[in-house]
């Protein structure tokens, strides 16, 4: 018999993330690791009448691809993806690895080259989602080499993403709406405001947020979630920000991170780890040194670094800023091939002011 919290984790995705409907098409883009979860998944969608297709994605067969491939192959777009994108009416990403860091020793060059290719699907998935035309939520299935980057036994890692998702609750979905509301709160006081201020030992940025909007992410594409974000005004932040948690993107941990902002832009950037990564991203197109994305983490349950992005950004106490392709959803307008996020602790001598106001002091909202 399956662990009872991993159905519960498989029906928060099919029937509140995505909420599949009779006749929808839904993918599950999965590995071998994360089978169990993708065949409580499968039954689940199919028990709401939905039709599913199953994608198997692996790093070791990633790992095969980049360093075998030529230039040409890489920037191939296969068909098929291009159908899915266009017309799939439901992605559910199901992540789990043997080794995360199987791509680490892969040229950056050619995961720039990779990641540019892709970029007209990645807008149209962005561009779909935004139109509310595709419906998607990535999750991580607790497997060893999670547990072990998250330096967790397989036992403890597994509490720790059924705790985060819910999972373990007698009405997971009754509490990810509660999320919603409280969230939703804040979203609301923030309506119509224009300038915010990130001030701390490891933070002093301005940007403009007039006229865009911040969406309340409750679950439905990322699970866990936890947070409010926003495109921020594209030529508008100014200042630093060194990043307190490691930057893990394509297999590769950036420490270390700084990043200082003139008009929008990145005009400096160092690392203390993998810093030639750090600067091949940011070179990848125009909008790479350009926010996409500026938000705040509001989940308290999850309170330590795991080294995964889908729970580290959420952390109660941390904001983060993307830079890269922006949400259209929110008013962004920024466009790019990439969208990475780095993570910034505030629980210290640390406030967040929005027009002037205190929003949030030392990892607690104060309105």
């Amino acid at each position: 018999m399956p662990d009872p919290r991993l159905v519960s984790l498989a029906g928060i995705l099919v029937n509140y993330s995505i909420d599949v409907k009779p006749d929808d098409w839904v993918l599950i883009s999965t590995g071998f690791e994360s089978m169990p979860l993708a065949r409580e998944v499968l039954r689940l969608i199919l028990r709401a009448g939905g039709h599913a297709n199953i994608l198997f994605e692996s790093n070791d067969l990633n790992e095969v691809m980049f360093k075998e491939s030529s230039s040409t192959q890489l920037e191939w777009i296969s068909p098929i993806d291009a159908m899915i994108y266009e017309n799939i009416d439901a992605i559910i990403y199901l992540r789990g690895t043997t080794n995360t860091r199987t791509l680490s020793g892969v040229d950056p060059q050619k995961q720039r080259l990779r990641q540019t290719a892709r970029r007209e699907l990645f807008e149209t998935r962005m561009k779909r989602s935004a139109d509310g035309n595709l419906r998607w939520v990535v999750t991580n299935f607790p497997c060893q080499a999670m547990a072990q980057e998250a330096d967790m036994s397989l036992e403890e890692y597994q509490d720790f993403v059924y705790a985060a998702t819910f999972a373990d609750k007698a009405d997971p979905i009754q509490a990810w709406k509660d999320v919603h509301n409280e969230q939703q709160r804040l979203i609301d006081w923030l309506k119509g405001k224009k300038d915010v201020a990130v001030r701390g030992p490891n933070s002093d940025l301005t940007l403009s947020i007039e006229g865009r909007t911040f969406i309340n992410s409750d679950g439905t594409r990322n699970m866990p979630s936890g947070e409010i974000y926003t495109g921020p005004i594209e030529d508008s932040a100014n200042g630093w920000v060194h990043f307190t948690y490691p930057a893990i993107m394509a297999g590769r941990e950036v420490d270390g991170v700084e990043l200082e902002f003139q008009d929008g832009k990145v005009i400096h950037a160092a690392a203390k780890k993998n810093e030639p990564f750090l600067l091949s991203m940011l070179d990848s197109d125009p909008g790479a040194r350009f926010l996409g994305e500026f938000a705040v983490g509001t989940n308290y349950g999850i309170q330590r670094f795991t080294k995964s992005i889908l729970f580290d950004e959420k952390i109660g106490g941390s904001f983060h800023l993307a830079v890269g392709i922006g949400f259209p959803e929110t008013g962004s307008v920024n466009k790019s091939s990439i969208h990475w996020d780095f993570i910034c602790d505030l629980r210290e001598d640390s406030e967040i002011l929005v027009d002037g106001e205190l929003f949030y002091k030392n990892g607690q909202f104060t309105i």
